[in-house]
């Protein structure tokens, strides 16, 4: 009965969101399909990817640290994208910032670091999980203070267009960027759904994991590594989005009731690209571009933060 009743969910979060995806490539097209559907359906494939890696990473994330406040940010991702891209443009300029070459540049910097902070704080200091989370922070602390040195150093022509790239924007996806995307997505996708049996085991806690044969310290690296391809990934392809893994898999809890991750997986994706697509829909036709779509959800997503805190401590219903 209780797997009917998520499976009814879920069809009725898919019908939301194909309507809303329809709504967004129809609306005022003035039948001008050779020019609206293209323009839009590029949009589209990046909600969907964007959505899916932010959501899969958060809600991994989020179960092995088993707190459900936390998102990958922390460990310093968001900061050491700025840094990655203010010194590239402290150094070579703009020229170089929208070639596949300097995208998988940053993806596989900001992959490296994870893996070497990962395999020595896991391997050095006793798999202390909490203890990696707080270096990560220190570290983001760094990286930022780094970037605000370089940028006031930065002619001020540079500086402007260098905060035009470190705000998130779906508006300007390069189509190319989607094609290397792409297969490396659906792979870490195939993963993700592999290791959900093991995440619905970690419900129960570390030490129960353990004792169901379950190597804690070697899988919660692995989803680590997964974790930091995803927000690499996404992070180089749109920009640093800090709340939207928050909302979705916050949301996704309590809509979804359950603790399996499969169905977990598929209900934050569908809940993500429909935020993702009703938010463009009205930025571009309510709003008329007034704002841009990160800037509603970092909004939204700070003062959903801070009802979550205060609904944990009790002074909200």
């Amino acid at each position: 009965m209780r797997k009917q009743s998520v499976g009814f969910k879920i069809l009725l979060l898919t019908v939301v969101m194909l309507i809303s995806i329809m709504a967004f490539m129809t609306y005022h097209t003035y039948g001008n399909w050779e020019f609206a559907l293209p323009l839009r359906g590029k949009k589209v494939l990046a909600f969907i990817i964007v959505g899916a890696l932010t959501s899969f990473s958060t809600i991994s994330f989020q179960t092995i640290t088993r707190n459900q406040f936390l998102t990958p940010g922390i460990l310093g991702f968001d900061s050491l994208y700025v840094l990655m891209q203010t010194l590239l443009f402290f150094f070579l300029g703009q020229s170089l910032t929208k070639t596949p070459l300097v995208f998988l540049l940053n993806v596989l910097l900001m992959v490296t670091f994870s893996v070497l902070l990962f395999g020595f704080i896991l391997r050095r200091e006793k798999k202390d999980l909490f203890l990696l989370l707080m270096i990560g922070m220190v570290l983001g602390t760094a990286f930022s203070s780094i970037s605000t040195f370089l940028q006031v150093l930065m002619d001020p022509n540079e500086y402007d267009k260098l905060q035009g790239k470190l705000f998130a924007s779906f508006s300007n996806v390069d189509v190319s960027l989607l094609f290397v995307v792409i297969p490396i997505v659906l792979v870490v996708i195939i993963l993700f759904f592999r290791a959900a049996h093991v995440l619905d085991v970690f419900h129960l806690g570390t030490e129960q994991a353990t004792s169901l044969g379950i190597n804690v310290a070697r899988f919660q690296k692995y989803i680590l590594y997964l974790v930091s391809l995803s927000v690499a990934l996404s992070t180089a392809l749109i920009g640093p989005v800090t709340f939207l893994g928050f909302i979705v898999a916050n949301v996704t809890y309590q809509w979804l009731g359950t603790y399996k991750h499969q169905w977990l997986f598929i209900g934050s994706t569908l809940i993500s690209v429909f935020l993702l697509v009703f938010g463009q829909f009205l930025i571009e036709h309510v709003f008329h571009m007034s704002t841009t779509l990160s800037v509603v959800i970092e909004f939204g997503g700070g003062v959903y933060f801070i009802w979550k805190l205060l609904k944990e401590r009790g002074k909200v219903t």
